[in-house]
Formats: C-alpha cells, sequence, structure tokens
C-alpha cells in the first residue's frame, strides 16, 4: 500500500518517534519503505529501537522455519503413513499462521479500503492457492521468506534510520529557567522569549537565546558533524542542541523552541520524504498499473490453456499462475528505492548536509552550473579593519560616529567595524537609523544626516568623494556627514581553507562556475583570481544577483545551484533549481528558502553533496534493473513451467533482499 498524499505529515513524540501512522501508509513516514507486518499494523505504534528489530519479531519466523524443516523431514520418511491427509495439512498449516495471518490481515484490511491489488494480497493469494493444490511445503515456504525479507528490511531501515536518529536525539528534553528567584526544570516548549535559562556543565542548551555570563566553549559536533569546540563570549547567539563544555552558563531566551534553529532543522529532517524523487512517483504509479495487470494475466494463464492444450490440468495451470503471482510481486521495488533514497538522506545528513526531499536528490546529479555567493560562501565573513581615514574629525571620533551607525545592522562589516570601535561608540547616540538594502545605512546624529556604506550609497545621494576611493582593492566603508564626504574605512576578509579545493574540484565536474558578490569588482576580482573563478562579477544588488540567475536560466540546458547565506540571498536561493545554503545553522531564512542546508560551513562540502546524489541515484537504478530483469527472466520461465514455487521465491524475496543490501551500502560509504 502507498502513501498517496506526498505531502502528508506525521505526529512526533520528544525523541522523532512517530506517535501516530495510518493503515493506508504502508510506507514508513521516515523511511519511505513497508513496515514490518506485526500483529500491532493499523494501530498507533512506534517502530521500536532504532539500532535492531525487536527479538520478539523473530519468533514467528523462527517457529515457522522449525515446523516447516520437520514437516519437509517427514515428508521424506514415506513409512510414517500417520503424516498425511488432515495431519499433514494440520502440520503445515500451523506452520503457515505464524508468518501468513499477519499478512493477510493486512491484505483484509487494504480490501476495506478498497486498495487490492498491494504486495499483500499477491502474497495471500499465491500462498493460499498452494495449500489449495496441496503444495503445503512451498506455501508455507514462500510466505516464510516473504516474512524474512520483511526482517531483513527492518534491519536496513533502522540502520539507515540511524543517522537522522542521531540527529533527532539532539532535542533537547528540558530547561532550567530561572522564575521568581528560583530555578525550575521544565519542557523547552513552555518557556517564553527573554527569560532566563541555566545550562550546566556537560548540558545541552535548550533554546536559542544571547550568552549572558562571561563565555564558555560549546561542542556543536551534533548540529554541524564538527568535533572542534566553539567559544561564545557574552553578548554571542547560543543555539540549542549545542553541550556546554566549561562552566555553569546563564542565557536570555531569543526564540521559543518551536521556532529554533534546531526545531526547524528537526522538522525538515522529518518531513524529508515528503518531497519524492520522480523515480519514486514513477514506482508507485507504475506498481499500481502493474500489480493488477498481473493479476489478470495469472486468471487467464489459468483458464485460458483450457481452450488450446489437449490435455489440460486444473491444478498444473493453477500451480504456474500462482508461481507468476510471486514473482510478480514488486516488493523489491517497492522497498529497495525509497530505502536507496533515504539511504542517501542519512549519509548527506552524516555528513552535515541536509537535503529537503529525495527529488534534491535527483536534481544535484544534474546540476552543470554553480553560482555563489562570496561573503560567507566562499571567504569567511570574518572582517579586521585595516585602514581608517579621515578628512575633518580625528581617527578615534570618525571611528566611533561609523561604528555608532553601523551597531544598527547585523552584516559582518557592520561587526567588523563595531568590534574595532570597541565600545568607543556608546558614548555617540544616533537615531532614525534606516538599511538602504546594498547600499548601507543612513542614520541621525546631533541633527547631522550620517551615511556609511558602499561608494553606491554616496553616489545615489550625489555626495563627491575622491577618486583614489576607487582603485582601494580591499573592501571599504565610506562615510559622509551633512552630505560631505568624511573619510573610509577599509576592511579585509579571508578565504576559507578548503575554498580552494572546493572550486578546483568544481572545474572538474561543473561546466560553469560563477561569484558574484555585493562588494566592489576590485575586491571580487582579487577573490576570483586566487580561487581560478573566470566568471566573478561585483557591485551587485540582491535584484542584480536574481537578474544574472535569470540570465543564465534562459541558456539552454541550465540547472542551477545556487550558494549563499540564506539572509540576502533568499530571493536567489528560491529562484535557482537547487538552492543551497552555507553554514546556515542560524539562519530562520536559510532553512526556510533553500533546498540543501550545509551546516558545517565548508564549500567543499558541495561536492560531497554531488557525489553523495551522484551514488544514490546510481544505486537506485542498479536495483531497478536487477529487480525488472530477473522477474522477466523468472516471469518468463514460470509461464512456461520451466520454473517452480522456490525459483519464484528467489525472483521475489531473493531480489529484495539483493536490492536491500545493495541499498544500505550507501550508508557505509565514506564521501
Amino acid at each position: 500500500m502507498i502513501n498517496k498524499d506526498p505531502n502528508h505529515k506525521h505526529t512526533y513524540d520528544a525523541k522523532g518517534n512517530i506517535t501516530c501512522c495510518t493503515l493506508e501508509e504502508k510506507i514508513d513516514a521516515k523511511t519511505g519503505t513497508p513496515h514490518s507486518h506485526t500483529e500491532n499494523d493499523g494501530q498507533d505504534h512506534d517502530h521500536g529501537s532504532a539500532d535492531k528489530v525487536p527479538w520478539k519479531e523473530y519468533l514467528p519466523a523462527i517457529l515457522s522455519f522449525i515446523m516447516l524443516m520437520m514437516g519437509i523431514a517427514l515428508d521424506n520418511r514415506l513409512e510414517l503413513e500417520f503424516f498425511s491427509g488432515y495431519v499433514r495439512l494440520a502440520w503445515y498449516g500451523i506452520a503457515y499462521l505464524p508468518v501468513g495471518a499477519p499478512v493477510i490481515k493486512d491484505a483484509w484490511n487494504a480490501i476495506l479500503k478498497r486498495e487490492f491489488f498491494t504486495e499483500f494480497f499477491l502474497m495471500s493469494i499465491a500462498t493460499i492457492g498452494a495449500f489449495a493444490i496441496g503444495e503445503y511445503p512451498e506455501g508455507v515456504a514462500v510466505m516464510l521468506f516473504y516474512a524474512v525479507g520483511e526482517l531483513f528490511q527492518s534491519a536496513a531501515v533502522n540502520r539507515a534510520k540511524r543517522s537522522i536518529k542521531a540527529l533527532l536525539d539532539i532535542r533537547p528534553d528540558k530547561a532550567t529557567v530561572l522564575r521568581n528567584g528560583t530555578l525550575t526544570e521544565v519542557a523547552p516548549d513552555t518557556v517564553k522569549v527573554d527569560e532566563i535559562i541555566q545550562v550546566k556543565a556537560g548540558e545541552k542548551v535548550a533554546l536559542d537565546g544571547i550568552m549572558q555570563s562571561a563565555g564558555s566553549s560549546f561542542n556543536t559536533a551534533a548540529l554541524t558533524g564538527e568535533s572542534k569546540p566553539s567559544t561564545s563570549k557574552q553578548g554571542e547567539t547560543v543555539l540549542a542542541g549545542m553541550i556546554n563544555l566549561d562552566k555553569v552558563v546563564e542565557i536570555k531566551v531569543s526564540k521559543v523552541f518551536a521556532e529554533s534553529s534546531l526545531a526547524r532543522i528537526l522538522d525538515m529532517v522529518q518531513n524529508a520524504n515528503s518531497r519524492k524523487a520522480q523515480t519514486e512517483l514513477f514506482i508507485r504509479k507504475f506498481s499500481k498499473i502493474y500489480t493488477p495487470i498481473v493479476v489478470l494475466l495469472a486468471v487467464l494463464l489459468t483458464f485460458i490453456p483450457y481452450f488450446f492444450v489437449e490435455q489440460y490440468v486444473f491444478s498444473e495451470w493453477l500451480y504456474r499462475a500462482l508461481i507468476f503471482l510471486v514473482i510478480s510481486c514488486p516488493c523489491a521495488l517497492v522497498i529497495s528505492i525509497p530505502l536507496g533514497y533515504f539511504g542517501g538522506i542519512g549519509a548527506a545528513s552524516r555528513n552535515g548536509i541536509l537535503f529537503k526531499g529525495s527529488n534534491y536528490l535527483d536534481l544535484m546529479t544534474k546540476i552543470n552550473t554553480i553560482v555563489m555567493d562570496k561573503t560567507g560562501t566562499l571567504t569567511k565573513g570574518v572582517f579586521k579593519v585595516q585602514e581608517v581615514n579621515t578628512i575633518h574629525n580625528s581617527k578615534d571620533e570618525f571611528v566611533a560616529i561609523v561604528a555608532a551607525v553601523e551597531s544598527q545592522s547585523t552584516h559582518p562589516i557592520a561587526k567588523a567595524i563595531v568590534e574595532y570601535a570597541n565600545g568607543k561608540e556608546k558614548g555617540f547616540s544616533v537615531s532614525n537609523a534606516e538599511e538602504i538594502s546594498g547600499h548601507g545605512l543612513k542614520a541621525t546624529y546631533k541633527g547631522s544626516v550620517v551615511l556609511a556604506g558602499n561608494t553606491k550609497l554616496l553616489k545615489k545621494f550625489n555626495i563627491p568623494y575622491p577618486a583614489e576611493v576607487d582603485v582601494i582593492t580591499d573592501t571599504i566603508v565610506v562615510a559622509a556627514i551633512n552630505n560631505e564626504y568624511a573619510g573610509y574605512i577599509t576592511i579585509a576578509d579571508e578565504l576559507k581553507e578548503d575554498a580552494k579545493e572546493a572550486v578546483s574540484q568544481m572545474h572538474q565536474t561543473i561546466t560553469k562556475i560563477v561569484m558574484l558578490s555585493g562588494d566592489k569588482q576590485s575586491v571580487v576580482d582579487k577573490v576570483a583570481k586566487e580561487l581560478n573563478i573566470v566568471n566573478a562579477y561585483g557591485s551587485l544588488l540582491p535584484e542584480h544577483k536574481v537578474q544574472k540567475v535569470e540570465d543564465l536560466k534562459k541558456e539552454p540546458n541550465r540547472i542551477i545551484a545556487f550558494v549563499g547565506d540564506g539572509i540576502n540571498d533568499a530571493p536567489v536561493l528560491a529562484l535557482s533549481d537547487v538552492g543551497i545554503a552555507m553554514g546556515a545553522l542560524g539562519s530562520d531564512a536559510a532553512i526556510e528558502t533553500a533546498d540543501v542546508v550545509i551546516q558545517t560551513d565548508q564549500p567543499s562540502k558541495i561536492i560531497t553533496a554531488i557525489n553523495i546524489s551522484r551514488v544514490t541515484q546510481r544505486i537506485v537504478w542498479q536495483n531497478i534493473i536487477l529487480a525488472f530483469g530477473v522477474k522477466v527472466i523468472v516471469l518468463a520461465l514460470g509461464a512456461g513451467g520451466l520454473a517452480t514455487m522456490w525459483e519464484a521465491v528467489f525472483a521475489d524475496v531473493g531480489v529484495a533482499l539483493l536490492a536491500i543490501l545493495n541499498a544500505v551500502r550507501i550508508q557505509k560509504m565514506k564521501f
């Protein structure tokens, strides 16, 4: 049975387990694979441990196997006349029930839902038919091996869940909040904005907030995959899911838990399977057409020979039809294809890359053009002031005034100037601050209008400035007071450690690499030369970046991935075929807008994401070819009477097991 609604959402408990799942959804909400068919199917349930199949689930298969082997042994002892007739039927009937009853129940419940042609229906009529013509051992064997295949599938699914479960397990289950002078442990979703929470050494941070204590080191490995601890100082942002390493700290909550970056990421991961790849959607549609046709062919195979075969034996042709049904069961495809995609999503999350759906795994394999923002994507976005030049005010006063204006912005350049001012700006109060997108800031200081930004800002207000400003290669912030040029501050950024390697790898597989930036062209050219990027454009406003991507999309066969920080670049992220948010763990805009989120802030992960996507697609197609190839061959043999039920078991369950084993390979690969 297939979930018809690709956008259906499930509910989860505090540990990320499914708390509701309807009978109609035989595809697991998080894995995209069929459930194990236990007596609990059709009811609210969880899926057990993510590490192993509960041992009790093996008991039905073990009991059935023992009775089957004993029955076959008794069949071979011809002198034992008592083991015949109703005794033999009862023996094999009891052997059949532990593994067959749950499947028959699933088939019946599906029929009540008007879903007739399911894998459960095929297995049920095939094995009951085998009993009807006296082929008891084969009837038991088919259902037994089907049950064993389900157990293997459960083990594979649980293995695939580990990477996702590791992320889900970072969800904090309590927060220590300061209320009325008393520390109280409460659920994180009950804490309000601006409340103070306390985090002891070794504890997880429960909610996003601002550090109130002097500072501490935090383990961010669960969020980013990076083992190196990060230090957060007073006034800096701390995110839910981080683990405090040093000492007791206090944090002022800035977002309720439901709006925290962690909650958004968890929601994205849990619902990643709602966006299906085209291959998955095709297999679903195909199986709905394929299965009824196979049932019809099986009926025809049973009765049509009556009109053409001289010595027609009903039981012989019914046996062939039953073999045909077992072979035709689409289990290998229904199980292995979603499992392959889920394995790819799990492998990506293990590498600090979050895909919003398997459809983006497919799209990433087709990417031939990568467009990247410069600041924060290829460079660290950690700016340091290099030079201060002023024509009227003293250097300290000029820096303080500019820093007071820039303190109204969260841009990395603004932060660098404020940091350089080292508190001097606090004595200079500004008002009426206004951010002019792509240009800079405008504010009022002691009745004077102060402008601070790039040269486009001064041009916008028709304020002349020295020609030497345009030839400076570093990033520059120019300022004007009362419509007169007042001076400039130069700032330098650094390339990320893996930026050169990342671009070098891109050149091997990507036909076109483009860098876009709001920074001036001389700075962009300098970075582009270091990275060997030919197509680099600077002095771009956000709308100009959109225009550049739109121009690229007009070129034939362009499949574009845009990589940016997810805040200023949200429009371009949405416009591109695949939007990739770089290092955007703390950015709500990135998580909302991007299709892929790279948590580790490493541009080399772009190629890792592409490689994971290509391996995933290759494994999925290997399974499709394997399943169809073997089934076509054995179907032909079965229709011609050259294949027995044992070959049918291999064509169905055997191929499914091989496909599952092939699909889980991706979880063992290193990228």
